[in-house]
């Protein structure tokens, strides 16, 4: 299968060059020239995830140039050793926990099976990577977990300064090794956009054989289809009917693995986006203008993103603006709303989730209280403890890997916004 740039003015790759590329070279991402089929999935005839994943994944890397089946396999049996489990709220309401994780955040899906598919790529190719990658929380430290001790890769860690929870900047700097933190004085934009300037640095980019692990590269978005494609299956066998699904967006990537699922064929009835008050998509919805700006501190501090860089993909997916209207939905939550959704989810349901997961889950209760839903839980709460113990009056149980992260020294550096800086 071929893969193509949004932009259109750079050549077809096949799945592996693409994920070792990142970024196309006319500044676009990659696309599937054509999406494979998943309505003959039977899970009866599955019997683990990562058989499953396997399954949705293998037609993407057919005709590979690298990996055979053989090699995705054994990457997804890898990269997919943790449970995913679908919560059921009532009837018709349920909760995909994707937070069991080494890092406890839906980042581990698509770091672990990146690093395991760019390890098992550049021993074939006999040559060496420096992964760089911007975060506005939980992408790092998945990052950082997943590529710590792989062989003849590097990893730079780019994270804005005062913009991330201690617990999530301790997953982001406790590694060595062959992973590096810097702690950048600006916003997660300006991250991303150093990300972006050291990439088209040609010069640069070849000399240190940089690769991106960000949502922009392919082979974080395409396992993060793969929950979808299992969740609304299994949710059908259960209850007979097609989910919607309500995620919590930022970066748009983890969303966009959602449409993909759905233009495969995946049982989803329809994917609604819930963002904080970084209203960048909610406001293009409305204007039909298109307006990335600076992003908005807020709770929901993974999700503060004013100019998402996946757009591009979903723009490239519905292009015009009646079509994506029809397909996009998209609600904003402001931090005072966060904190009671919170409060309310667990006073209601006994059920803790973290500010981010709170942004869908107050969208369902204010739009879709009475449809059939998946709320897509996206970070464990404990990560989240100083914004969340205070509102349910108890502690959250810490997870014992993020437990064992916890009591490990941190080690970064403070840069401006330069990307030369960090070279």
């Amino acid at each position: 299968m071929d893969f193509i740039s949004t932009r259109r003015l750079s050549k077809p790759l096949c799945a592996s060059e693409a994920i070792l590329k990142g970024l196309a070279d006319d500044g676009g991402l990659y696309v599937p020239s054509e999406f494979p089929s998943m309505v003959h999935l039977d899970m009866r005839n599955i019997s683990s995830y990562p058989e499953f994943a396997f399954e949705v994944l293998a037609p993407f890397f057919k005709e590979d140039k690298y990996l055979n089946n053989e090699d995705i396999a054994a990457i997804c049996m890898d990269a997919f050793n943790f449970p995913v489990p679908l919560v059921q709220n009532n009837e018709l309401q349920s909760t995909l926990e994707l937070f069991h994780g080494p890092t406890a955040a839906f980042k581990d899906f698509g770091a672990r099976f990146l690093a395991s598919t760019m390890e098992k790529l550049i021993q074939k190719q006999n040559r060496k990577l420096t992964i760089l990658v911007a975060t506005s929380g939980d992408t790092g430290g998945a990052v950082a977990a997943a590529f710590h001790g792989k062989k003849g890769i590097d990893v730079k860690v780019l994270y804005p300064k005062g913009r991330v929870s201690a617990r999530q900047q301790k997953q982001l700097t406790v590694w060595g090794d062959n992973i590096s933190a810097y702690e950048v004085d600006g916003t997660f934009d300006d991250c991303q956009k150093m990300v972006k300037d050291a990439f088209m640095d040609k010069e640069l980019s070849e000399k240190w054989g940089l690769s991106s692990a960000n949502s922009i590269n392919l082979g974080r978005l395409l396992p993060q289809t793969v929950y979808y494609v299992y969740s609304s299956y299994l949710y059908k066998a259960l209850y007979g009917k097609n989910p919607s699904f309500i995620i919590p967006s930022g970066n748009v990537g983890n969303s966009c693995g959602a449409y993909w699922a759905f233009t495969m064929g995946a049982p989803i009835d329809s994917v609604i986006l819930a963002v904080n008050a970084n209203t960048t998509i909610p406001d293009y919805l409305e204007s039909g203008e298109y307006k990335p700006r600076q992003s908005i501190a807020t709770l929901a501090n993974a999700m503060d993103v004013g100019a998402p860089s996946n757009m591009e993909r979903l723009f490239d997916l519905y292009g015009d603006i009646d079509l994506f209207r029809k397909m996009v939905k998209s609600w904003s939550v402001d931090d005072e709303t966060i904190k009671s959704t919170i409060k309310e989810t667990y006073e209601n349901e006994n059920y803790i989730i973290c500010p981010h997961t709170a942004c869908a889950q107050r969208v369902r209760l204010d739009h879709f209280k009475d449809s059939p839903t998946i709320v897509v839980s996206t970070a464990h709460p404990a990560k989240f403890e100083t914004i969340v113990e205070p509102l349910i009056g108890k502690t959250v149980e810490i997870p014992e890997n993020l437990k064992e992260l916890l009591n490990k020294e941190s080690h970064f550096i403070s840069v401006g916004k330069d990307y030369h800086e960090i070279f």
